[in-house]
C-alpha cells in the first residue's frame, strides 16, 4: 500500500503497550441496508463468545469441559499488567518495527474515517469515529478483558477495535498473509463492525438472536453479518483507492489471502479436523472472500446486504 510519513495519523488511538493505561476507563454511496436498531444490548458472554473464532483463534482454547466458554475474572486495576495470571512477566520495549506499525495502523484508520464520514453525509448521517486501541498480552474494555488470543476484535459497548500488533506475525507465520494490505483489511473489517453499530444492525441482530431460541439459528444470524463486515472492509478498499490511490499490485490478493485464511471451515479443519457448518460464526473462506471481493468490485454499500441475500 502507498503511505508515507506525510498522510495523516488518526488521533482516535490509544497505546496500552508497556502496562500504561492497562486498566484505564476507558453521491450515490448511500446506505440503504433494510435494518436499524437503537442502543446496544450484547452482554460480555455473547461477545466473547462470538469473537473466539476471529481470524484464526482456535476456540478450543476458550472452551471449558462441558463445551462453555470460559471467561477470565475481570481484574482489579493494578499498577501493570503483570499481575493478570497467565500474562507474560516484564515489558518489552517498543522497537522500530512496532513504531513503524504503529503509524501503519494509524494511517488506515485514517483513512477509514475519511471513507466512511463522506458516505454516511451523502446519506444524511454522521459518521462518529471509534477508538482503535493498541495493547499487549491483555487489556480492559466495556465487553470485558481483551487477550491476544482473541485476535483483533471490535467492542460495540465502547465502540473501540482492540489489537495486539503481535497478531500481524501471526497473520503472516500461520495464515501465510504477510502483505500490508492483509494488514490493513483486518482493521477495515472491524471497523466494518462498528459501522454496523453506528446504522443500529447490530444492534438488531443481537435481538433476533436473543430471540431465536436456537444456537444454530443465531450462529446463521453472526454469519451474515460477518460477512457483511467482510462486504464492508471491501467497499472502503475500492472507494479509497478511488480517492488516494493507495493499492498497488498484489494487495488486493494479499486481502483476499487473508479472508480466504479466516473461514471457518479452514479454521475448524486445522483445530478440530472435521467441519461443523451448524457452529460457523463468520461463513467459509470462499464465502469471505466472496462477499469482500463484491465489496470491492461494486463500491456500494448497497451491495452488502448479507441478510436478504439468498445465498451466501
Amino acid at each position: 500500500m502507498r503511505y508515507d510519513e506525510q498522510d495523516r495519523q488518526s488521533d482516535s488511538f490509544e497505546d496500552r503497550r508497556g502496562g500504561g493505561g492497562m486498566f484505564s476507563g476507558r453521491g450515490g454511496m448511500g446506505i440503504p441496508i433494510p435494518i436499524g436498531g437503537g442502543g446496544m444490548s450484547i452482554t460480555t458472554l455473547l461477545i466473547i463468545g462470538a469473537i473466539c473464532l476471529m481470524l484464526g483463534i482456535n476456540p478450543l482454547t476458550l472452551l471449558t469441559g462441558d463445551g462453555s466458554i470460559q471467561i477470565p475474572d475481570m481484574p482489579r486495576p493494578g499498577p501493570s499488567h503483570r499481575d493478570i495470571p497467565g500474562m507474560p512477566r516484564g515489558q518489552n520495549p517498543v522497537g522500530q518495527a512496532n513504531d513503524d506499525r504503529t503509524r501503519f495502523v494509524r494511517q488506515v484508520l485514517a483513512d477509514t474515517e475519511d471513507v466512511w464520514e463522506n458516505v454516511f453525509k451523502a446519506s444524511g448521517r454522521t459518521y462518529h469515529r471509534p477508538k482503535l486501541v493498541v495493547f499487549e498480552g491483555a487489556t480492559r474494555t466495556q465487553c470485558g478483558v481483551g487477550q491476544t488470543a482473541m485476535g483483533p476484535f471490535y467492542c460495540p459497548l465502547d465502540r473501540s477495535v482492540y489489537i495486539d500488533l503481535a497478531f500481524y506475525e501471526q497473520l503472516k507465520r500461520r495464515f501465510h498473509a504477510p502483505g500490508d494490505f492483509a494488514q490493513a483489511y483486518v482493521i477495515a473489517h472491524e471497523v466494518g463492525h462498528h459501522v454496523q453499530t453506528e446504522l443500529g444492525i447490530a444492534d438488531k441482530v443481537q435481538a433476533l438472536k436473543e430471540r431465536s431460541g436456537d444456537q444454530a439459528r443465531a450462529n446463521a444470524l453472526q454469519v451474515r453479518m460477518e460477512l457483511q463486515a467482510d462486504c464492508l472492509a471491501g467497499v472502503w478498499a475500492s472507494l479509497n483507492n478511488k480517492v488516494k490511490s493507495r493499492l498497488e499490485s498484489g494487495d488486493i490478493e494479499d486481502g483476499l489471502r487473508a479472508a480466504s485464511a479466516i473461514g471457518d471451515d479452514t479454521l475448524q479443519r486445522q483445530a478440530q479436523g472435521r467441519v461443523v457448518p451448524e457452529s460457523f460464526t463468520h461463513g467459509t473462506s470462499e464465502q469471505r472472500v466472496r462477499w469482500f471481493r463484491k465489496g470491492f468490485d461494486t463500491g456500494q454499500t448497497q451491495a452488502c446486504d448479507t441478510f436478504n441475500a439468498s445465498s451466501l
